[in-house]
């Protein structure tokens, strides 16, 4: 019978580098859905409901850990400390272990020298081979502490990997949500009959009344968003009390009112699966609430060519 050919130097690189990738590639991708659900949780989405294809789950963990100089510098000290967190679990383990067998080995003397019963004579025996039983002969034991090593690892990498991930979600939604956002700002135009809310381009002081609609749900959230000056222009607090201060003599409330409005901004979320997902900014004075969420209009696109998304990076400026 001929022996089994031994692996060679280089089939070994191989092999542990496709299980490097492995790993990596698993790590990027739980990184990535992770960032993707706390920063859609944000706006009231369920990720998996969204449909978005996976290879972009690998690509988000860039944004992650190399976002901008200071989360570098926060990705590095979590990697410093995962590192050291996980050198000092595992010493605590084998110090445990160590801990363990040095008072098996001092019960094992006391009973040893204080055995006079056949019970304990019994019980000396099997401490004793219990005692002199040598692991490193058996593969199975071997293959066990080495598992009990790598679940120590995996645990920590994924626990630090799924806070950062979830605390970058959060902040990079709140900064989305505001007016210092990322995301385009858009106008929708469409149709009178196929939206409910909106103003009349020939008439911009009429909002939509749903004449011709139907609902189900919470109407209160419909009838806040008819009542609230959302698709026009809105008055800034900040603006209006600086205004107050300095040129409160020379206007009238009616000028200051005025001179305080501000274009209310839209932003594109995500177009998804024929559905386009817009919502107006938060203003400063309501990003300052940890808890503000802005409401998300779903619209599903028309297929007929009478709806038009315009998208800009930047919102136009106010006439003057």
């Amino acid at each position: 019978m001929t022996a089994s050919p031994q692996p060679t130097p280089e089939s070994n690189i191989l092999g542990n580098f496709a299980s490097v990738v492995g790993l990596f590639g698993a790590a990027l991708f739980f990184t990535g859905w992770i960032y993707r659900w706390s920063y859609f949780y944000c706006f009231q989405l369920n990720v998996i409901t969204l449909d978005l294809p996976v290879e972009s789950f690998f690509i988000v963990p860039l944004q992650v850990f190399l976002g901008d100089g200071w989360t570098i510098v926060k990705s590095a000290i979590a990697f410093l400390l995962t590192s050291l967190a996980i050198y000092h679990t595992l010493w605590l383990v084998n110090s445990i272990n160590k801990t363990i067998a040095t008072k098996i080995y001092r019960i094992n003397r006391l009973w040893r020298l204080s055995a006079g019963t056949r019970g304990l004579s019994l019980l000396h025996r099997f401490l004793k081979s219990w005692q002199r039983f040598n692991v490193n002969r058996y593969n199975s034991i071997k293959l066990l502490r080495s598992l009990v090593d790598e679940i120590i690892i995996v645990g920590w990498v994924l626990l630090v990997l799924f806070w950062s991930a979830y605390h970058q979600g959060i902040a990079d939604a709140r900064r989305d949500a505001g007016e210092n956002s990322s995301l385009p700002a858009v106008a929708l135009i469409a149709k009178q009959d196929n939206i409910a809310l909106g103003r009349k381009l020939d008439d911009d002081t009429l909002r939509s009344s749903g004449k011709g609609f139907k609902a189900i749900g919470d109407l209160g959230l419909f009838t806040d968003l008819s009542n609230t000056d959302y698709n026009h222009t809105r008055i800034s607090k900040e603006k209006f009390q600086k205004l107050q201060q300095q040129e409160g003599n020379k206007l009238t409330p009616e000028q200051l009112l005025e001179k305080s409005k501000e274009p209310r901004v839209w932003r594109l979320l995500l177009e998804r699966g024929n559905w386009i997902y817009l919502f107006p900014a938060l203003t400063k004075e309501e990003q300052k609430d940890p808890q503000a969420r802005p409401p998300v209009m779903a619209i599903q696109q028309s297929q007929s060519g009478d709806q038009l998304l315009i998208i800009s990076p930047a919102p136009s400026q106010p006439s003057k």
